[in-house]
């Protein structure tokens, strides 16, 4: 007897944001495997029927290793069950869903996706600064700010060092003045403003404005927790309808 897989992305955290493909695939599952960032208010949407297994990660703390959490959602299907395996954001970007699929799909199971709202779009939508904007950012650029295993961060400086572009950044908290100083190196000015948005689209969320030549300093000095994404660019000027030089001002006292 083989049961399926739903690869489910929950969003940011706020419940409201999770599609209905999503909100169905998990109400149907008989076990929910979930990682640390889905949020309590997505968490209890789930069946009465269901079962749950925590599989979050913490920076520098795996509980549960990957290849572990294959071998679950394998060993439940192989059981005959429904598992949603529940991530947040979305799971094919940065979310390791693409690695689980595979693994499923070599071992015969069957496995469908629910795609979430990730948390670059999250952010945008609760703070109102776009990702693009005519005459500001033509483009956007995605980057984690980490390596698996705290691996050297070999990013592409010249490529993202973009000045007609955003830039966010995912997961780059620990690592975030080494992407600064990489993007000035590469000629970026200092001058360019960055919002960091931390736990973004729920009670808990918090923003601060910098910029790039101080980033470092100000996220240290504000103990942003995770998962706090990083929006850097021209955009982040027309956040909440005020200049860039006010907001820093305000800021810096």
């Amino acid at each position: 007897m083989s049961g399926k897989v739903f690869l489910i992305g929950a969003g940011p955290g706020d419940p409201e944001l999770m599609t209905l493909r999503a909100l169905r695939m998990l109400q149907e599952a008989d076990v929910v495997v979930y990682d640390r960032l889905v949020s309590d208010d997505i968490l209890a949407l789930h069946a009465e029927k269901a079962r749950l297994i925590p599989v979050g990660k913490a920076p520098k703390c795996h509980t549960v290793p990957q290849g572990r959490i294959n071998e679950i959602l394998l060993e439940e299907a192989r059981a005959g069950h429904t598992v949603a395996r529940l991530k947040g954001g979305d799971p094919m970007i940065f979310g390791r869903g693409s690695e689980e699929a595979a693994y499923l799909v070599a071992h015969g199971v069957t496995v469908e996706y629910a795609p979430g709202i990730t948390a670059a779009q999250g952010a945008s939508c609760s703070t109102g600064v776009p990702l693009t904007h005519r005459g500001l950012a033509t483009s956007v650029q995605y980057v984690t700010g980490h390596r698996q295993e705290d691996k050297v961060l070999d990013l592409d400086w010249k490529r993202l060092a973009d000045p007609d572009s955003t830039l966010v950044v995912y997961m780059g908290v620990a690592n975030i003045g080494q992407i600064a100083m990489g993007l000035m190196t590469e000629n970026l000015p200092g001058s360019t403003p960055v919002l960091a948005v931390s736990k973004a689209t729920t009670r808990a969320e918090r923003r601060i404005v910098s910029r790039l030549d101080r980033l470092a300093t100000d996220v240290r000095s504000a103990a942003l927790e995770a998962p706090t994404l990083f929006i850097i660019g021209q955009v982040v000027s027309l956040y909440a309808e005020r200049s860039v030089a006010e907001l820093m001002e305000q800021a810096h006292g």
